[in-house]
């Protein structure tokens, strides 16, 4: 099976990483080409457009930072749709990027109007559980393409959930992501209620991990967060706060799409955005977010 893969950024390409050490043949292609050079050089072949990767392979998997993206790659000059019908008819695409569902809803729609059907598999996971396969894959879509998508999908996913029809895998993934973005707010606040105790950072980080109302994340996190908070730099981002915020957006466009109130969602948006207006947290970590915000003292 040859895979075309579209979207190289941090996650995409640990992803594309796992598929060349399971043996997988797997061609790229991306908007900004210097982010292929170290796939190539580890077996991935590049490819001058999204279009002429569609045209090649069997599979194509995308995973892209928004829906601006997803627009571009596939209804743009030279993307994937532009390959037509004859290159596209009877191919798979898995559309991995964290979008609300209709936006997934709209692009197979417009697949299948070229013969071509779609998945839309948002994963939960950040970089290093991707370079491990141990992702959470979140599928909407058939059940038969489902089973088409498994021989990629079993080396890049530990669980596999179909969630229902095209947009179901969306909605899923907008849902699994909302607690955690929450909680770094939530434990920032937190923290700053203690911050002035004869406490250092890794026992107060020791004490909170050890209560039931921490996430599983906090294990491997932790260590972190208490080391920004005494002051070292912060280790690269897995997932930055500027993407965090666009996911927020998207959970708050999708409750207003439903007719559902998410006050704690708009709330936890309005932090993160003051703390990357105050401090040029943009790149940096969602975990840096407690470590800011225990500290931040009000103007």
């Amino acid at each position: 099976m040859h895979i075309g893969w579209i979207g190289t950024g941090r996650m995409g390409a640990a992803m594309v990483e796992r598929l060349l050490e399971c043996s997988l043949e797997v061609s790229v292609w991306n908007r900004s080409p210097a982010k292929l050079d170290s796939l190539v050089e580890k077996g991935a072949k590049a490819m001058p457009t999204a279009a002429a990767l569609a045209s090649e392979v069997d599979v194509i998997v995308s995973i892209l930072s928004h829906d601006g993206a997803i627009h571009d790659c596939y209804r743009g000059d030279n993307g994937v749709l532009s390959a037509g019908k004859q290159a596209l008819r009877g191919k798979l695409v898995i559309e991995m990027s964290t979008v609300q569902p209709h936006i997934a809803q709209a692009l197979a729609k417009d697949l299948e109007g070229l013969g071509a059907s779609m998945l839309d598999c948002p994963v939960g996971g950040t970089v290093g559980p991707a370079r491990e396969g141990k992702l959470l894959g979140l599928v909407g879509g058939s059940a038969e393409d489902l089973e088409r998508a498994q021989p990629i999908l079993k080396h890049l996913c530990r669980r596999i959930e179909w969630m229902g029809p095209q947009g179901a895998g969306a909605s899923m993934k907008l849902c699994v992501n909302m607690p955690l973005m929450v909680y770094w707010q939530a434990l920032g606040e937190a923290l700053s209620l203690v911050r002035h105790l004869p406490c250092g950072p890794e026992r107060l980080i020791d004490i909170m991990s050890d209560t039931s109302g921490t996430p599983t994340a906090m294990k491997g996190r932790g260590p972190a967060i208490a080391r920004m908070m005494s002051g070292e730099a912060a280790a690269p981002a897995a997932f930055d706060m500027a993407m965090i915020c666009k996911d927020l957006r998207c959970m708050l466009a999708e409750g207003e799409t439903l007719k559902r109130d998410m006050p704690v969602v708009s709330a936890t948006l309005s932090a993160y955005e003051q703390a990357i207006k105050e401090a040029g947290l943009g790149d940096r970590d969602g975990t840096a977010l407690p470590a800011y915000w225990s500290a931040r003292e009000k103007p």
